[in-house]
């Protein structure tokens, strides 16, 4: 096992540099000069000006130096320093990470359960009511605009019904400490946290029935009611744990896409996260600022996705490492 964790380790450094230097052109092609923008903002938009800033920020290097500079920076762990915010790239994103953490496993874990559980009730009683309604209610939210469903949820639980409170991450002003302060997050975080979380479920549901029933024709569940085992302890032991693996092998390719799905979340319910900071920075032509929310992103995938192929082992034990 620790040699396969190493060698995907060190596979997942190659492809995260190979993203940092696809990202860094990818940037370069965007349309727009930070200094123009600069120079613009502060009223001072002739050229001295513009090529002082440029001659500041290391924009006057040719291209193939700048790409040079910024991966040697990369590999000693700095990801450069922000021109608009006037702060390091890493304590920017470090400022906001865990409130992005936060948000993404609370929304991960919910849509999992939730997808898992309602998956498993469609599967059972395939074919009736229940069926159909759960099904309905999964195709609701799938089809439904992450954004529109969290104007709808401001709307009802925070206009309407004065329930829970419709942006921030914490009260402002109230400097809770303690239990307090963590109830009173949690209370910011269940919008943006189902928001998020709703939208994945529908697929988990799916995914969920649709193994379910594929896995119930095999031959050994039917060995196993030739047994005379109860249907609880089919379902249970049998059914739903070897029709998990295709859910887990979703839920490692949406742990990136739940970062994209956080950015919108964050805009809409002012979460500070780095979703924002992202839409933020790509605005402000913050190219560095930029690069480094990319290449956090970019390793949290590759984490996720070494931590979906150890839970492969949990979940089945008859597959085995293989680099």
């Amino acid at each position: 096992m620790l040699s396969f964790v190493a060698q995907r380790v060190l596979k997942g450094v190659i492809v995260l540099l190979a993203i940092v230097v696809l990202n860094f052109f990818l940037i370069r092609l965007a349309p727009g000069d930070p200094a123009v923008v600069m120079a613009g903002e502060a009223g001072a938009s002739d050229q001295i000006f513009v090529k002082q800033l440029r001659e500041k920020f290391g924009l006057d290097k040719p291209l193939p130096e700048q790409l040079f500079i910024y991966v040697k920076g990369v590999v000693s762990l700095d990801l450069g320093f922000s021109f608009r915010q006037q702060a390091p790239v890493a304590k920017l994103i470090g400022e906001r990470l865990p409130a992005t953490l936060l948000l993404t496993l609370t929304a991960f874990a919910i849509s999992l359960m939730l997808g898992i559980l309602f998956g498993t009730f469609a599967a059972r009683f395939a074919g009736t009511f229940l069926d159909t309604g759960i099904t309905i209610f999964a195709l609701i939210f799938y089809a439904m605009p992450i954004f529109w469903v969290a104007l709808m949820g401001i709307l009802l639980f925070s206009v309407t019904f004065d329930w829970l409170p419709s942006f921030g991450y914490e009260t402002v002003g109230a400097n809770l400490t303690g239990l307090t302060h963590a109830l009173d997050v949690a209370k910011h975080l269940i919008m943006p946290a189902m928001t998020l979380g709703l939208f994945f479920m529908a697929t988990y549901t799916r995914m969920t029935r649709a193994s379910m029933l594929e896995v119930k024709r095999l031959d050994f569940v039917k060995t196993a009611r030739a047994k005379g085992l109860s249907d609880a302890v089919i379902q249970r032991r049998h059914v739903l744990r070897n029709a998990l693996l295709p859910v887990v092998t979703l839920a490692g390719v949406h742990s990136g896409t739940l970062i994209g799905g956080a950015v919108i979340t964050e805009t809409v319910f002012a979460w500070p996260g780095i979703g924002r900071l992202m839409y933020d920075a790509l605005l402000q032509r913050d190219y560095n600022l930029l690069l480094g929310v990319f290449v956090i992103c970019s390793a949290m995938v590759l984490i996720f996705n070494l931590i979906t192929d150890l839970v492969y082992r949990l979940v089945d034990p008859r597959i085995e490492f293989a680099s």
